[in-house]
């Protein structure tokens, strides 16, 4: 997430408990499931009716339908233009992608949320009217390669293209150390955030806390300053 995507997520309402997913591909079916067991409604739809008998029969959406969503006049009569929230998950078909975003837009719907499936169809969508684009191709490929060239980084959540929150394995140099020893603010110019023991997060640890060595540690700060931790 960065700044950009703020204004949009500020404007989803948080007692919204119906969504439409239009596309039961693998991301598709994901969103679906994830949704459904959370306890939400969902409808999906897809041209394919294959795809949508076996959503419902594996009990990932409450309601499926078997549409063309590049015709409005389907998208109406299913209902779809009265919800606030639909997702428009035809990634790998980037005409009936942004056919179908355009009609989900025009007629009114609030929050449209829009799959890529390359930089250029990300650009369309956006012009074409679509809230939020998102782009898990290209998310997971940039994850896989910082995991593989950066291993002892756990996790990362991007504040904006330059800075960010990690959380990743103590390294062996900080093994013993308490914080105020280690100077990360001073010689890193990183904050610590939280150290885990006992399986568990401790939050703002205390200046006389020791890191051990294979427990792990949250920082927040500039990328450069995060590269330069000893991992």
């Amino acid at each position: 997430m960065n700044l950009s995507s703020l204004s949009f997520f500020r404007s989803l309402h948080k007692d919204n408990q119906q969504f439409a997913v239009i596309g039961l591909g693998r991301f598709g079916r994901s969103v679906c499931s994830t949704l459904h067991n959370f306890g939400y409604e969902v409808l999906a739809t897809d041209v394919d009716e294959k795809r949508v008998s076996e959503a419902l029969t594996e009990g990932i959406v409450g309601h499926a339908l078997q549409l063309d969503s590049t015709e409005p006049a389907a998208l109406k009569e299913a209902g779809i233009f009265e919800f606030d929230t639909v997702i428009v998950a035809i990634g790998n078909y980037v005409q009936e992608s942004i056919i179908t975003t355009l009609n989900v837009k025009e007629a009114g719907v609030p929050h449209v949320v829009a799959k890529a499936s390359s930089e250029v169809h990300r650009k369309l969508l956006r012009r074409v009217g679509a809230d939020h684009v998102v782009f898990p191709e290209y998310e997971a490929g940039c994850a896989l390669a910082r995991t593989l060239t950066k291993p002892a980084i756990l996790d990362r959540f991007d504040l904006d293209p330059d800075n960010s929150i990690v959380e990743l394995i103590v390294p062996d140099e900080f093994h013993d150390k308490t914080i105020t020893e280690l100077q990360l603010r001073n010689r890193y110019g990183l904050n610590l955030l939280a150290v885990s023991q006992d399986g568990k997060f401790i939050i703002n640890p205390g200046p006389t806390k020791r890191l051990e060595r294979g427990s792990a540690m949250v920082v927040i700060g500039c990328n450069k300053d995060i590269n330069h931790l000893p991992i």
